[in-house]
This record gives C-alpha cells, sequence and structure tokens, in this order.
C-alpha cells in the first residue's frame, strides 16, 4: 500500500469516528429531554411542557368553548318551557273554544221554548172584568171584591142585613132628623153614612161621592172594621 492510500485511509477511519460522535452526542441528548435519570432533570422536562398543558386547559379558547356549549343548553332549555307553555296555551284555547260553543248551543236550544212560552202568555187573553148588575145584589157583591183586596172583612149577610135597617137598599136615602141632621151632616146613603165619616174611610179606587153605592158600602165597612172589628158585628145603630 503507497503512502497516500494510508492517508487517505487514515482521513476516512477518523471523519467516520466523528460523525459516529456527533451522532453518538445527539442521541444522548435527545435521551436525556425524552427520558429524564434525575430529580433536577425531571422538574425542569416538567416546567418545560407544563406551560403547554396550562394553555391548552385553562386558555381563553377552552373557556369560550365552555361558555358557548352552557350557552346552547341553556336555550334548549328556555325553548322547551317555551314549546310548554305554548302547548298549554293551545290546549287551554280549545277547552274555552269548545266550553262557549256548548254554552251558544244550549241557549240556542232553550230560546225557542222562550219565545214559545212568551207567546203563550202575550197571546193569552186577559180575565174579563167583572160586571155587576146595577142593583142592590151587584153592589153588595162589587162592594165584597174591593172590600176582599183592601182586606176589610164583612160578609154578604152583613152587609145587606146593614143596608135594609139603615136605608131599605135606597142609595139617595137621607136623614133630616136624627142628631147628625141637627148638627149639619145628616146620615145618607145606602148605610146612612155621614161626610165626615166618609172622608176618613173613603177607599182609594172608589168613587169620592157619598151617594154612590158601592163606595158608601165599602167606606161604612171599613168604618165599622175599624170601631167594631167588622160590619157584621154591627146589629143597631153605629
Amino acid at each position: 500500500m503507497s503512502a497516500s492510500s494510508i492517508r487517505s485511509t487514515r482521513m476516512t477511519k477518523a471523519r467516520r469516528a466523528s460523525i459516529a460522535g456527533i451522532a453518538a452526542a445527539g442521541a444522548a441528548a435527545v435521551t436525556l429531554t425524552l427520558v429524564p435519570t434525575n430529580g433536577a432533570t425531571e422538574t425542569k422536562a416538567a416546567a418545560e411542557v407544563a406551560p403547554v398543558a396550562l394553555q391548552g386547559a385553562a386558555g381563553k379558547p377552552a373557556l369560550l368553548q365552555l361558555d358557548s356549549q352552557k350557552s346552547a343548553i341553556e336555550t334548549q332549555v328556555e325553548n322547551a318551557v317555551k314549546a310548554d307553555a305554548e302547548v298549554k296555551a293551545e290546549a287551554q284555547a280549545k277547552l274555552d273554544a269548545a266550553a262557549k260553543k256548548a254554552a251558544e248551543e244550549r241557549a240556542a236550544d232553550e230560546a225557542p221554548a222562550s219565545r214559545t212560552v212568551a207567546a203563550r202568555t202575550v197571546a193569552a187573553p186577559a180575565a174579563p172584568a167583572a160586571v155587576y148588575p146595577n142593583n142592590l145584589d151587584g153592589w153588595i157583591r162589587e162592594a165584597l171584591s174591593i172590600m176582599k183586596k183592601e182586606g176589610i172583612p164583612g160578609s154578604y149577610n152583613g152587609l145587606h142585613r146593614n143596608i135594609m135597617r139603615e136605608s131599605s137598599g135606597n142609595p139617595m136615602a137621607i136623614n133630616n132628623w136624627d142628631i147628625n141632621a141637627v148638627n149639619g151632616t145628616p146620615s145618607k146613603g145606602l148605610l146612612q153614612v155621614i161626610q165626615p165619616t166618609f172622608n176618613a174611610y173613603h177607599v182609594s179606587g172608589t168613587p169620592f161621592d157619598l151617594y154612590h153605592p158601592v163606595a158608601n158600602i165599602v167606606a161604612a165597612a171599613n168604618y165599622a172594621a175599624d170601631r167594631y172589628g167588622s160590619i157584621d158585628n154591627v146589629f143597631g145603630a153605629y
């Protein structure tokens, strides 16, 4: 082997040794970084890694994502509550509409019957007014009808008996000789009533005429009821 070949061979080995040394040193550096061999190196490695982890866990992008999820859930809950309220309101509206319709139908069914009753009431003829003959019997019966309405006691027999004694049934009879006549207030009519007594016991609805037969009977019966309890209790001058 020549001297130049020997030098070339030496240079090649030296270069290989250098490259191998550099590679070994790099591998050792990587090994020390990834697989720490003592406490100090481990602390350093954790310190280098921790900021990255913290940034990923508590950084602003993560918080914004959490807030977005929370807002989305709250929106879903609000929409669900609102939808439930709308469903209830719609159901209540349907119930109210059904109740109103039923009431209207019931009123419509009852209305014809009411109108029929009203029509019958209007169409019913009024009871004819009683007609009494223009004589003593008719005057007494008409007087009794009025006395009944006014609550004045008396009977047909009681009235007839006293009328026959006082005037013999003459509505124009007048007494010009007794004490009343002397005092200027003669007794007049069927039951011989003086004017002051007629004025005091006149019954509304009858003519204000002392000689009117019905007005005279009712006023006299009213006076007798006040003083004697009833015209039926009168058997003489009163």
